[in-house]
Parts: C-alpha cells; sequence; structure tokens
C-alpha cells in the first residue's frame, strides 16, 4: 500500500509467483483509483486481503468486493475500482493451450 500511495498513478503491483502459465500478483489501489477496462486471462481469481472494490464488466454489472472475500474474475471485459484503500491477489492461469478455453485443440 506504502508504494501505491507514493505512486502518481495510486497504484502498485508485484508479481509473485510464476509457474507456467500460473501467475499471481498483489495489486494494491488507493480510494478511488481504478485499472481501467481489459480483456480476461482464461481463468482468474480474486482475493481481497484488505479494502473494498468494485469489480464492473462491459455490459454494465458490477460486484462489490471486501477485505476475505475471493471472486472468480469475469471472462469478459472488466475493470476494478478501489472503493477505499485495498490490496487484492490476483491469481490467473494463461496460455492458449488451457483446457478450459473454448479456442483450446483439447
Amino acid at each position: 500500500m506504502a508504494q501505491a500511495r507514493t505512486d502518481p498513478h495510486g497504484r502498485s503491483s508485484h508479481l509473485f509467483l510464476h509457474d507456467g502459465p500460473l501467475r499471481q500478483s498483489v495489486i494494491a489501489l488507493v480510494e478511488g483509483e481504478s485499472l481501467d477496462e481489459h480483456n480476461a486471462p482464461p481463468a482468474a481469481g480474486l482475493h481481497v486481503l484488505q479494502g473494498r472494490v468494485r469489480v464492473t464488466v462491459k455490459d454494465g454489472g458490477e460486484e462489490e468486493l471486501t477485505a476475505g472475500q475471493v471472486h472468480a474474475v469475469p471472462r469478459e471485459r472488466h475493470g476494478m475500482t478501489a472503493l477505499e484503500d485495498s490490496v487484492v491477489v490476483l491469481t490467473t492461469v494463461t496460455g492458449a493451450d488451457w483446457p478450459g478455453r473454448a479456442d483450446s485443440a483439447g
């Protein structure tokens, strides 16, 4: 959180695990800051460690998450806004050969 408070964009992130298609990052956002709408990986989960965030999807849907909650990341374009100073762990699975992916050959 300290790094996010000194960042001009009010955020910081650190990739702490990278094992093949698995990635885990800790992301801190100061209140009011956002991660703009972006594409979703084949599979992802969000664990809120501190604070409160709002996850939005392109069609206008949204979900508010608070500390301790774990939630699947929407598989469509989405964004996230910190409703208060927040820290989350983002877990993603990437790669075209992931078995659950619709365009996978498997």
